[in-house]
């Protein structure tokens, strides 16, 4: 069997490495791409310094690929050889981002919409997904598709908070929100944001470096409860512990997974919880739950995320281009960046494949 390079953590808070792994052939429903871009996520960081559910290592990191389809398997009717795709996957070895090829279902993938950067759309499968699966899923809303002419929520003119709306799931709950016709949308980040989440779609940004920015929301909600709620952060002492003294009964939270209790240090490892009330006292009526992406629609990707791209409904995120003179190199530069938090507002994107 042939073999290509994959990126892999070998054990928590040791340096990355580079595995030779076996391509796989495409069966039943699936296609082979060889991936050239791929965009880094928290999920590489808390695995590569937690072992944030990791069974055995070495493993394998990343769940963003685009690149070219260069083998279809049997039954695949809407791919090609050559067709340029997009995708999210995550579950098995073959599948992972973080390598020149990967072997996943169809169902995972989109074609490339004409005038679209690969290094631009890969922001966009998996946190593209998380917003919508997070909005329609985990908190109830009805996101129709095809969105019917003339839709609007029953809730559009009820506040609904996004907490972080410079993350990237953040930037993109707001623009789905205003697609399907939220109008009241809050959210939160520093000042330079502002402008920008505004363009995306946000009424208000509260400045969560103020100290007094849960007393100016709680204000601003006025005598009613806020019905909605996203923590595209999740962090304990960071968005949780905040958004549980706005959250009051009939509200429904929303929290990226996993709880994050305390950051890795030069000297101490990271703390994690996958239990979104431990630690935390909500409400009474508060309905709050922890998300986890990976179970969602099959036409997402394949059809919602490409035409909403395609269109310029969704925007993708900035992208800080991660160089380096091979790949190994460039993932472990990158891994270095999110660790030191290095950026704000846009992803970190490195090229997987150089030939």
């Amino acid at each position: 069997m042939s073999t290509h390079p994959a990126v892999v953590a070998v054990k928590p808070r040791a340096p990355l490495e580079i595995r030779n792994v076996p391509t796989v052939k495409p069966g039943k429903g699936e296609i082979r791409v060889k991936n050239e871009w791929t965009a880094s996520t928290p999920l590489d960081l808390h695995q590569a310094d937690g072992g944030l559910l990791i069974a055995e290592w070495p493993h394998l990191l990343g769940d963003g690929v685009v690149g070219p389809v260069v083998e279809v398997g049997e039954g695949v009717d809407n791919l090609t050889v050559g067709d340029q795709v997009f995708g999210f996957t995550w579950r098995t070895a073959k599948e992972k981002g973080h390598q020149k090829y990967v072997t996943s279902d169809a169902f995972l993938f989109g074609k490339l919409p004409p005038g679209i950067e690969p290094q631009a759309a890969v922001t966009l499968p998996n946190n593209a997904v998380t917003a919508w699966h997070t909005i329609n899923v985990e908190l109830g809303i009805d996101l129709p598709w095809p969105k019917p002419a003339n839709f609007s929520p029953k809730e559009a003119e009820s506040p609904f908070l996004v907490w972080g709306g410079s993350s990237s799931v953040g930037q993109f709950s707001i623009q789905l929100l205003k697609y399907y016709g939220f109008r009241n949308i809050l959210t939160t980040a520093s000042k330079r944001h502002t402008d920008y989440l505004k363009e995306l779609g946000a009424a208000q940004v509260f400045d969560y470096n103020d100290p007094g920015v849960i007393e100016t929301i709680v204000h601003a909600r006025g005598d009613k409860a806020i019905p909605y709620i996203i923590d595209s952060i999740g962090s304990l002492d960071g968005s949780i512990r905040p958004l549980s003294k706005i959250a009051t009964k009939g509200s429904k939270v929303a929290v990226m997974l996993p709880v994050v209790v305390r950051d890795a240090t030069a000297s101490l490892e990271p703390v994690y919880a996958m239990d979104v009330t431990e630690n935390v006292h909500w409400a009474e009526g508060v309905d709050v739950t922890g998300v986890r992406t990976h179970f969602y629609l099959k036409k997402l990707q394949p059809e919602v995320i490409p035409t909403l791209l395609a269109e310029g409904s969704l925007k993708p995120n900035r992208q800080k281009i991660i160089e380096g003179p091979t790949l190994l190199a460039r993932a472990q530069a990158s891994m270095d960046a999110l660790r030191n938090k290095e950026a704000s507002g846009e992803r970190l994107v490195w090229r997987v494949s150089d030939d």
